[in-house]
């Protein structure tokens, strides 16, 4: 039973996207295609690295 919702919901999200996109189109909006594997992220500052865990720990056992 579960499922039938979810899929209920995912229909009605899905019929709400199609219907916001038409108004958006009929207002004169227009969508631009950008090519696969092309990245919005214009800041090119190197990466963040992520440590996992509990660093202070890590510093009280050594």
């Amino acid at each position: 039973m579960a499922t039938k919702k979810k899929q209920d919901a995912a229909i009605e999200t899905s019929d709400s996207i199609a219907k916001q996109m038409e108004e958006f189109l009929a207002r004169g909006g227009q969508i631009e295609q950008i090519d696969s594997g092309v990245s919005g992220q214009t800041d090119y500052k190197g990466s963040r690295h992520i440590t996992l865990g509990n660093s202070n720990k890590a510093k009280q056992e050594a």
